[in-house]
Protein backbone atom coordinates (compact mmCIF):
# COMPACT_ATOMS: atom_id res chain seq x y z
CA UNK A 1 0.00 0.00 0.00
CA UNK A 2 2.94 2.44 0.77
CA UNK A 3 4.55 1.80 -2.94
CA UNK A 4 1.04 2.32 -4.71
CA UNK A 5 0.32 5.36 -2.11
CA UNK A 6 4.23 6.82 -2.94
CA UNK A 7 3.75 6.23 -7.13
CA UNK A 8 1.11 9.00 -6.72
CA UNK A 9 2.69 12.45 -7.97
CA UNK A 10 0.94 14.33 -5.70
CA UNK A 11 3.56 17.47 -5.49
CA UNK A 12 1.27 20.30 -3.91
CA UNK A 13 1.51 22.16 -7.07
CA UNK A 14 -0.51 19.13 -9.12
CA UNK A 15 -4.10 17.11 -8.58
CA UNK A 16 -4.26 14.59 -5.86
CA UNK A 17 -7.63 12.91 -7.62
CA UNK A 18 -5.75 9.79 -8.77
CA UNK A 19 -4.81 9.34 -4.91
CA UNK A 20 -8.56 10.01 -3.84
CA UNK A 21 -10.21 8.25 -5.95
CA UNK A 22 -8.01 4.97 -5.37
CA UNK A 23 -8.68 5.43 -1.38
CA UNK A 24 -12.28 5.93 -1.63
CA UNK A 25 -12.68 3.43 -3.78
CA UNK A 26 -10.93 1.15 -1.30
CA UNK A 27 -12.88 2.45 1.83
CA UNK A 28 -16.48 2.99 -0.28
CA UNK A 29 -16.36 -1.24 -1.17
CA UNK A 30 -16.18 -1.78 2.54
CA UNK A 31 -19.46 0.21 3.15
CA UNK A 32 -17.76 3.36 4.42
CA UNK A 33 -20.03 6.58 3.58
CA UNK A 34 -17.79 8.46 1.59
CA UNK A 35 -18.01 12.52 1.50
CA UNK A 36 -15.47 14.54 -1.22
CA UNK A 37 -14.43 18.30 -0.61
CA UNK A 38 -13.05 19.85 -3.35
CA UNK A 39 -10.59 23.45 -4.22
CA UNK A 40 -11.99 25.78 -6.29
CA UNK A 41 -11.18 24.42 -9.49
CA UNK A 42 -11.81 20.57 -8.29
CA UNK A 43 -8.81 19.53 -9.49
CA UNK A 44 -8.09 18.61 -5.48
CA UNK A 45 -9.96 16.78 -2.82
CA UNK A 46 -10.55 15.72 0.77
CA UNK A 47 -11.89 12.41 1.42
CA UNK A 48 -13.94 11.98 4.49
CA UNK A 49 -15.17 8.61 5.21
CA UNK A 50 -16.51 6.56 7.82
CA UNK A 51 -17.24 2.98 8.76
CA UNK A 52 -19.30 1.98 11.57
CA UNK A 53 -22.38 3.73 13.94
CA UNK A 54 -23.03 7.22 12.85
CA UNK A 55 -25.25 8.23 15.98
CA UNK A 56 -22.54 8.22 18.30
CA UNK A 57 -19.11 10.02 18.40
CA UNK A 58 -16.17 8.96 16.63
CA UNK A 59 -12.44 8.97 16.34
CA UNK A 60 -10.61 10.64 12.96
CA UNK A 61 -7.59 9.88 11.57
CA UNK A 62 -6.52 12.54 10.08
CA UNK A 63 -3.38 12.81 7.36
CA UNK A 64 -2.11 15.17 4.08
CA UNK A 65 -2.39 13.36 0.84
CA UNK A 66 -0.06 16.00 -0.67
CA UNK A 67 4.20 16.06 -0.88
CA UNK A 68 7.00 18.78 -1.42
CA UNK A 69 8.46 19.06 -4.64
CA UNK A 70 11.60 16.88 -5.40
CA UNK A 71 12.74 19.82 -8.18
CA UNK A 72 16.53 20.50 -7.55
CA UNK A 73 17.20 17.39 -4.98
CA UNK A 74 19.52 14.79 -5.59
CA UNK A 75 18.10 11.59 -4.97
CA UNK A 76 19.94 8.38 -5.43
CA UNK A 77 16.22 6.75 -6.83
CA UNK A 78 13.30 7.40 -8.07
CA UNK A 79 11.25 9.44 -5.94
CA UNK A 80 7.92 8.16 -6.88
CA UNK A 81 8.77 4.49 -7.21
CA UNK A 82 9.68 2.60 -3.12
CA UNK A 83 13.38 1.45 -3.22
CA UNK A 84 14.17 -0.59 -0.46
CA UNK A 85 17.27 -0.61 0.59
CA UNK A 86 18.20 -2.87 4.68
CA UNK A 87 15.46 -1.81 6.63
CA UNK A 88 13.82 0.97 4.93
CA UNK A 89 11.91 2.56 2.32
CA UNK A 90 12.84 5.28 -0.03
CA UNK A 91 10.65 7.64 -1.64
CA UNK A 92 8.70 10.87 -1.21
CA UNK A 93 6.10 11.27 1.07
CA UNK A 94 7.24 7.48 3.32
CA UNK A 95 7.48 9.51 6.08
CA UNK A 96 5.80 13.02 5.01
CA UNK A 97 3.17 11.06 5.48
CA UNK A 98 1.67 8.69 3.34
CA UNK A 99 2.82 5.62 5.21
CA UNK A 100 0.73 6.53 7.74
CA UNK A 101 -2.22 6.49 5.49
CA UNK A 102 -1.24 3.28 3.90
CA UNK A 103 -1.49 2.06 7.16
CA UNK A 104 -5.14 3.23 7.82
CA UNK A 105 -6.11 1.50 4.77
CA UNK A 106 -4.34 -1.12 4.49
CA UNK A 107 -5.72 -2.08 7.86
CA UNK A 108 -9.52 -0.66 6.93
CA UNK A 109 -10.92 -4.02 6.10
CA UNK A 110 -10.20 -4.88 9.90
CA UNK A 111 -12.31 -2.00 11.04
CA UNK A 112 -15.19 -2.98 8.36
CA UNK A 113 -15.00 -6.70 9.88
CA UNK A 114 -15.04 -6.11 13.21
CA UNK A 115 -18.66 -4.49 14.83
CA UNK A 116 -17.39 -0.93 15.93
CA UNK A 117 -19.18 0.63 18.95
CA UNK A 118 -17.92 3.66 17.54
CA UNK A 119 -17.33 5.12 13.85
CA UNK A 120 -13.42 5.39 12.43
CA UNK A 121 -13.64 8.57 10.04
CA UNK A 122 -11.15 8.72 7.50
CA UNK A 123 -9.63 12.27 6.97
CA UNK A 124 -7.18 12.74 4.26
CA UNK A 125 -6.27 15.95 2.88
CA UNK A 126 -4.78 18.94 0.26
CA UNK A 127 -2.61 21.08 0.54
CA UNK A 128 -1.13 20.87 3.88
CA UNK A 129 2.54 21.66 2.64
CA UNK A 130 1.13 25.13 1.81
CA UNK A 131 -0.13 26.30 4.81
CA UNK A 132 -3.30 23.29 5.83
CA UNK A 133 -5.26 24.66 3.23
CA UNK A 134 -7.40 21.86 2.22
CA UNK A 135 -8.69 20.60 5.51
CA UNK A 136 -10.56 23.49 6.33
CA UNK A 137 -12.88 22.48 4.25
CA UNK A 138 -12.89 19.36 5.42
CA UNK A 139 -13.44 20.45 9.21
CA UNK A 140 -16.17 22.34 8.18
CA UNK A 141 -18.22 19.77 6.21
CA UNK A 142 -18.29 18.17 9.37
CA UNK A 143 -21.04 19.85 10.49
CA UNK A 144 -23.04 17.67 7.94
CA UNK A 145 -22.54 14.69 10.84
CA UNK A 146 -24.86 13.61 12.78
CA UNK A 147 -22.68 13.84 15.88
CA UNK A 148 -19.54 15.60 16.01
CA UNK A 149 -16.38 13.07 16.35
CA UNK A 150 -14.99 13.12 19.75
CA UNK A 151 -11.40 13.20 18.59
CA UNK A 152 -8.78 13.10 16.04
CA UNK A 153 -5.60 11.39 15.68
CA UNK A 154 -3.19 13.07 13.01
CA UNK A 155 -0.31 11.08 11.77
CA UNK A 156 1.99 12.95 10.81
CA UNK A 157 6.00 11.71 11.75
CA UNK A 158 6.62 11.73 15.70
CA UNK A 159 7.91 8.37 15.46
CA UNK A 160 4.98 7.11 17.13
CA UNK A 161 5.39 9.69 20.29
CA UNK A 162 1.88 11.15 21.20
CA UNK A 163 2.55 15.04 20.63
CA UNK A 164 0.21 17.12 22.69
CA UNK A 165 1.58 20.48 21.49
CA UNK A 166 2.57 22.45 18.13
CA UNK A 167 3.67 25.50 17.89
CA UNK A 168 0.99 28.08 15.30
CA UNK A 169 1.91 29.43 11.82
CA UNK A 170 1.50 32.82 9.97
CA UNK A 171 2.49 33.71 6.92
CA UNK A 172 2.51 37.11 5.53
CA UNK A 173 3.58 39.12 2.56
CA UNK A 174 4.43 42.84 2.95
CA UNK A 175 4.27 45.33 0.04
CA UNK A 176 6.09 48.37 0.04
CA UNK A 177 5.21 51.37 -2.55
CA UNK A 178 7.27 53.47 -3.18
CA UNK A 179 8.49 56.73 -5.55
CA UNK A 180 10.86 56.32 -8.31
CA UNK A 181 12.76 58.28 -9.63
CA UNK A 182 16.85 58.88 -10.80
CA UNK A 183 19.06 57.91 -8.45
CA UNK A 184 20.94 61.11 -7.75
CA UNK A 185 18.09 62.82 -7.20
CA UNK A 186 16.81 60.49 -4.32
CA UNK A 187 15.27 62.85 -2.02
CA UNK A 188 12.77 63.14 -4.45
CA UNK A 189 11.55 59.48 -4.04
CA UNK A 190 10.95 56.62 -2.40
CA UNK A 191 13.20 53.89 -1.54
CA UNK A 192 10.90 50.82 -1.55
CA UNK A 193 14.09 48.51 -0.87
CA UNK A 194 15.20 50.78 2.28
CA UNK A 195 11.82 50.44 3.56
CA UNK A 196 11.83 47.35 3.62
CA UNK A 197 14.94 46.34 4.62
CA UNK A 198 13.80 48.68 7.46
CA UNK A 199 11.07 46.29 8.29
CA UNK A 200 12.85 43.29 7.90
CA UNK A 201 15.58 44.34 10.30
CA UNK A 202 13.13 45.33 13.33
CA UNK A 203 11.65 42.23 12.43
CA UNK A 204 14.93 40.70 13.37
CA UNK A 205 15.20 42.76 16.51
CA UNK A 206 12.14 41.48 17.63
CA UNK A 207 13.46 37.91 17.22
CA UNK A 208 16.32 38.60 19.08
CA UNK A 209 14.03 39.78 21.65
CA UNK A 210 11.30 36.90 21.85
CA UNK A 211 14.85 34.54 22.16
CA UNK A 212 16.37 36.46 24.77
CA UNK A 213 13.28 37.43 26.34
CA UNK A 214 10.65 35.20 26.05
CA UNK A 215 7.99 34.27 26.77
CA UNK A 216 8.72 30.78 26.92
CA UNK A 217 8.51 27.28 26.88
CA UNK A 218 10.36 24.31 27.39
CA UNK A 219 8.68 21.66 25.77
CA UNK A 220 9.49 23.69 22.42
CA UNK A 221 13.22 23.58 20.75
CA UNK A 222 13.68 26.59 19.91
CA UNK A 223 11.69 27.80 23.46
CA UNK A 224 9.98 30.65 21.82
CA UNK A 225 8.17 32.28 19.21
CA UNK A 226 10.28 32.63 15.99
CA UNK A 227 9.99 35.22 12.89
CA UNK A 228 11.97 34.27 9.52
CA UNK A 229 12.01 36.18 6.35
CA UNK A 230 12.03 34.21 3.28
CA UNK A 231 11.58 35.86 0.27
CA UNK A 232 12.63 39.36 -0.68
CA UNK A 233 12.20 41.08 -4.57
CA UNK A 234 13.04 44.93 -5.30
CA UNK A 235 14.55 47.21 -7.76
CA UNK A 236 15.16 47.28 -11.34
CA UNK A 237 18.91 49.11 -11.83
CA UNK A 238 21.31 50.84 -9.90
CA UNK A 239 20.55 54.02 -10.63
CA UNK A 240 16.53 54.26 -9.72
CA UNK A 241 15.01 54.19 -6.46
CA UNK A 242 13.32 52.24 -6.44
CA UNK A 243 9.38 51.79 -6.80
CA UNK A 244 8.23 48.70 -5.17
CA UNK A 245 9.53 46.27 -3.51
CA UNK A 246 7.81 43.01 -1.68
CA UNK A 247 8.90 40.30 0.56
CA UNK A 248 7.60 37.29 2.82
CA UNK A 249 7.52 36.46 6.34
CA UNK A 250 6.60 34.07 8.71
CA UNK A 251 5.74 33.84 12.32
CA UNK A 252 5.85 30.36 14.11
CA UNK A 253 4.26 31.06 17.56
CA UNK A 254 4.01 29.27 20.89
CA UNK A 255 -0.14 28.58 21.41
CA UNK A 256 0.57 30.32 24.68
CA UNK A 257 1.43 33.44 22.51
CA UNK A 258 -0.70 35.13 21.06
CA UNK A 259 0.35 36.38 16.90
CA UNK A 260 -2.17 38.85 16.98
CA UNK A 261 0.24 40.84 19.21
CA UNK A 262 3.25 40.45 16.99
CA UNK A 263 1.26 41.70 14.01
CA UNK A 264 -0.49 44.48 15.97
CA UNK A 265 3.14 45.49 16.80
CA UNK A 266 4.33 45.06 13.35
CA UNK A 267 1.31 47.45 11.95
CA UNK A 268 3.05 49.78 14.03
CA UNK A 269 6.07 50.25 12.46
CA UNK A 270 4.32 50.76 9.65
CA UNK A 271 1.99 53.78 10.42
CA UNK A 272 5.19 55.36 12.08
CA UNK A 273 7.01 54.71 8.77
CA UNK A 274 4.02 56.09 6.42
CA UNK A 275 4.03 60.02 7.35
CA UNK A 276 7.48 60.05 6.03
CA UNK A 277 6.65 58.16 2.65
CA UNK A 278 3.24 60.42 1.94
CA UNK A 279 5.27 63.40 2.06
CA UNK A 280 7.10 62.48 -0.90
CA UNK A 281 4.10 60.54 -2.65
CA UNK A 282 0.48 59.98 -2.07
CA UNK A 283 0.67 56.89 -4.10
CA UNK A 284 3.39 55.51 -0.94
CA UNK A 285 2.52 53.26 1.64
CA UNK A 286 3.16 49.54 3.27
CA UNK A 287 0.47 46.85 2.63
CA UNK A 288 0.59 43.36 4.91
CA UNK A 289 -1.92 40.65 3.62
CA UNK A 290 -1.85 37.82 6.19
CA UNK A 291 -2.48 35.04 3.95
CA UNK A 292 -2.30 31.92 6.06
CA UNK A 293 -2.65 31.19 9.30
CA UNK A 294 -2.71 27.74 11.13
CA UNK A 295 -3.62 27.36 14.75
CA UNK A 296 -1.38 25.69 17.59
CA UNK A 297 -1.93 22.91 19.32
CA UNK A 298 -2.09 22.74 23.23
CA UNK A 299 -3.66 19.92 24.79
CA UNK A 300 -3.41 18.70 28.54
CA UNK A 301 -1.84 15.23 29.24
CA UNK A 302 -4.98 14.21 31.51
CA UNK A 303 -7.39 14.84 27.85
CA UNK A 304 -9.13 11.74 27.07
CA UNK A 305 -6.92 11.53 23.31
CA UNK A 306 -3.83 11.94 25.28
CA UNK A 307 -4.39 8.95 27.54
CA UNK A 308 -5.78 6.67 24.85
CA UNK A 309 -2.77 7.45 22.51
CA UNK A 310 -0.03 7.05 25.18
CA UNK A 311 -1.92 3.27 25.52
CA UNK A 312 -2.09 2.24 22.03
CA UNK A 313 1.74 3.24 21.76
CA UNK A 314 3.10 1.91 24.87
CA UNK A 315 4.75 5.12 25.94
CA UNK A 316 3.64 7.63 28.41
CA UNK A 317 5.88 10.33 26.95
CA UNK A 318 4.32 13.23 24.87
CA UNK A 319 6.39 15.66 23.77
CA UNK A 320 5.77 19.05 21.55
CA UNK A 321 7.04 20.23 18.34
CA UNK A 322 8.26 23.31 16.21
CA UNK A 323 6.44 22.66 13.23
CA UNK A 324 2.81 23.12 12.75
CA UNK A 325 -0.14 20.48 11.53
CA UNK A 326 -3.67 20.35 11.01
CA UNK A 327 -4.00 18.99 14.33
CA UNK A 328 -4.14 22.86 16.11
CA UNK A 329 -7.17 23.51 13.41
CA UNK A 330 -8.90 20.53 14.41
CA UNK A 331 -8.79 21.14 18.07
CA UNK A 332 -9.61 25.13 17.10
CA UNK A 333 -12.73 23.59 15.69
CA UNK A 334 -13.68 21.94 18.85
CA UNK A 335 -12.29 18.55 18.69
CA UNK A 336 -9.47 17.17 20.55
CA UNK A 337 -6.46 16.39 18.73
CA UNK A 338 -2.94 14.62 19.02
CA UNK A 339 -0.25 14.26 16.51
CA UNK A 340 1.17 10.69 16.62
CA UNK A 341 2.76 8.57 13.28
CA UNK A 342 5.11 6.42 11.80
CA UNK A 343 8.67 7.77 10.70
CA UNK A 344 10.82 10.84 11.44
CA UNK A 345 10.45 14.83 10.70
CA UNK A 346 14.26 14.70 10.06
CA UNK A 347 13.73 12.56 7.18
CA UNK A 348 10.86 14.83 6.10
CA UNK A 349 11.05 16.93 3.01
CA UNK A 350 14.37 15.81 1.79
CA UNK A 351 16.12 13.86 -1.22
CA UNK A 352 16.37 9.94 -0.26
CA UNK A 353 13.21 10.76 2.60
CA UNK A 354 12.73 7.34 4.05
CA UNK A 355 10.81 5.39 6.71
CA UNK A 356 11.97 2.39 8.48
CA UNK A 357 10.08 -0.89 8.51
CA UNK A 358 10.15 -0.81 12.08
CA UNK A 359 7.98 2.29 12.18
CA UNK A 360 5.30 0.84 9.90
CA UNK A 361 5.41 -2.08 12.16
CA UNK A 362 4.82 0.10 15.16
CA UNK A 363 1.94 1.99 13.23
CA UNK A 364 0.31 -1.38 12.15
CA UNK A 365 0.71 -2.51 16.13
CA UNK A 366 -0.77 1.11 17.02
CA UNK A 367 -3.97 0.94 14.80
CA UNK A 368 -4.90 -2.88 15.11
CA UNK A 369 -4.91 -1.65 19.43
CA UNK A 370 -7.21 1.45 18.30
CA UNK A 371 -9.73 -1.10 16.10
CA UNK A 372 -9.65 -3.27 19.53
CA UNK A 373 -10.56 0.25 21.54
CA UNK A 374 -13.39 1.03 19.52
CA UNK A 375 -14.86 -2.61 18.43
CA UNK A 376 -17.51 -3.96 20.90
CA UNK A 377 -16.69 -6.91 23.88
Amino acid sequence: MIERLVAFDTTSYKTNLELIDFAANILSDLGADIRLTFDDDRRKANLFASLGPDDRPGIVLSGHTDVVPVDGQDWNSDPFTIARRQDRLYGRGTADMKSFIAVCLALAPEFAARRLAMPAHFAFSFDEEVGCVGVRRLIDDMNHLPVRPAMCIVGEPTEMKAIIGHKGKKSVRCRIDGHECHSALNHNGVNAIEIAADLVSRLRALQHRFRNHGPFDSGYQPPYTTLHTGIFKGGTALNIVPRRCDFEFEIRNLPSHDPETVMAEIRGWCQDLAPEMLAVSAEAGIMLDEHNATAGLDMDRDDAVVRLVCALSGNNDTGKVAFTTEAGLFQQAGIPAVVCGPGSIQQAHKPDEFITLEQVAQCEAFIRRLIDHMSER
